[in-house]
């Protein structure tokens, strides 16, 4: 059984863990600016829509604070307790994300809505009627810059896939976050903008408290995908199908193992990856024999997948 080296193995916080921080910090700053202005456009109008979009921006900046956090805490030194490191650390505050979405952006903004509904009635077209449109608007601006700059930063990981697929199996957690919060802020500004507009049009506020529960209805979905992606890497996710065929051929490309006998993979983080393999070797060959052989092994599949950086190689005799 054999460990990687020092300067590879999961007691080293892997370069890189700053992947989406550029996109984070985009979103960040656009949501900061967006909630503030939001919610003084609530407090002139008192739109319900706009009450949302305010919370909705709130929390999504309050997700990119713990983004970010747990790409900090990831980088952490392993230890007795923790021996393959924290890198894992990101894929619990990626989750700690879906719940804030769910709770704070889509219950409230249902709860607000339906709140609304019952006062649409009374509803009376404020004198700066215009200020939520053009709040809106200008959300919207901000908002298309947030998910652009997410789209080429993710691009790069994509590969040649949809990004549905890079949804669905990326690694790194904070780039799916990060784009499914802008395509919901999108959504949710495009329904928000609909929603105010019909209610300034006829003086109804039905249509703004319905847009409220669209936006809330919309994040709640949002939130459920995330955390289901997110939960699966918790749980432990191996190699893609791709990783694996790279792995299985840097170890039979040379002489050193007659055959696979077992193969498993674990992801420790988003870039780090544990390869544990029990492999046939001829019987008759010495211990120093057996000891060159792994470490052969162990550097073509590091040349195969670079972000294996823990393997344990388990010498056998195969017994069909």
């Amino acid at each position: 059984m054999s460990e990687a080296p020092a300067e590879t193995s999961a007691t080293q916080p892997p370069e890189g863990h700053g992947g989406g921080t550029k996109a984070i910090l985009a979103a960040l700053g656009a949501n900061v600016g967006i909630a503030i202005v939001k919610f003084i456009a609530f407090l002139v109008s008192g739109s319900s829509s706009m009450l949302a979009e305010s919370v909705h921006s709130l929390a999504d900046s309050a997700n990119q604070l713990l983004l970010l956090l747990g790409g900090r805490r990831s980088r952490k030194q392993a230890d007795r307790e923790h021996p393959f490191g924290y890198g894992r650390e990101r894929f619990v505050y990626a989750f700690v994300v879906a719940i804030v979405l769910f709770s704070v952006g889509g219950v409230f903004s249902i709860y607000e809505g339906i709140h609304k509904l019952e006062e649409a009635a009374d509803y009376e077209r404020p004198a700066l009627w215009w200020l939520p449109l053009a709040v809106l608007v200008v959300s919207i601006v901000l908002e298309g810059y947030s998910l652009r700059t997410g789209l080429a930063e993710s691009r790069p990981h994509k590969g040649s896939g949809s990004w549905v697929q890079f949804i669905r199996r990326a690694k790194i957690p904070e780039l799916p976050a990060v784009l499914l919060e802008d395509v919901a802020a999108l959504t949710g500004l495009v329904l928000a903008l609909i929603g105010v507009g019909l209610t300034l049009i006829t003086e109804n506020g039905v249509f703004d408290a319905a847009g409220s529960i669209a936006i809330g209805v919309l994040l709640v979905l949002v939130a459920l995908v995330l955390g289901a992606e997110v939960k699966s890497l918790l749980v432990g996710e191996g190699a893609n199908e791709g990783e694996l065929r790279k792995i299985e051929q840097a170890i039979l490309a040379g002489d050193e193992a007659e055959r696979i006998i077992h193969l498993r993979t674990l992801y420790l983080g988003p870039e780090e990856l544990l390869v544990a393999a029990k492999l046939a070797m001829p019987a008759e060959r010495t211990l120093a024999d057996v000891s060159t052989a792994t470490d052969a092994i162990e550097q073509r599949i590091r040349a195969a997948v670079p972000i294996s950086r823990l393997i344990y190689l388990e010498p056998d005799v195969y017994r069909p």
